[in-house]
């Protein structure tokens, strides 16, 4: 006989502390996703997906290793649950990429002349002054800024 799978999950000590907080960004998500995207570009529609998927990872990040208010176990069941993504948050414990928006942002296959976003470039190099990246909309996200 197979077995039974249900949905229950075991929530970690702390849970009830991040709880509300992950929940009013699943909820701004939602709203994101069925917002209508009339009149916007085709990229432009993703855009504030991607902020709060961003949004929700640096919470985490910072509550972890800045803060210090969470404990392991919590951090890694969030990141097995999905609430955070744990590709992002391993780019922003190396240098130079602390305050990197989204990982389409330095894959090279996605630009150019095979090189990274121009949000990567830091301001004071830049020829325009305001940039908008075509993948996430971030106006900037190079440490060096």
């Amino acid at each position: 006989m197979p077995k039974v799978k249900t949905s229950r999950v075991k929530y970690p000590n702390g849970w009830e502390l991040i709880e509300p907080t992950l929940r009013e960004l699943e909820g701004k998500m939602r709203e994101a996703e069925n917002d209508p995207h009339d009149g916007k570009r085709k990229c432009e529609t993703l855009w504030p997906i991607f902020k709060i998927a961003h949004q929700k990872s640096r919470y985490i990040f910072d509550l972890y290793h800045r803060r210090k208010e969470i404990s392991k176990e919590l951090y890694e069941f969030c990141l097995e649950q999905g609430y955070a993504d744990h590709n992002l948050i391993a780019k922003w414990k190396k240098s130079g990429y602390e305050r990197l928006c989204c990982l389409r942002c330095i894959q090279p296959r996605d630009h150019n002349f095979a090189t990274t976003c121009v949000c990567r470039v830091p301001k004071h190099l830049r020829e325009e002054k305001v940039i908008e990246c075509v993948h996430c909309g971030c106006r900037g996200c190079a440490s060096g800024d």
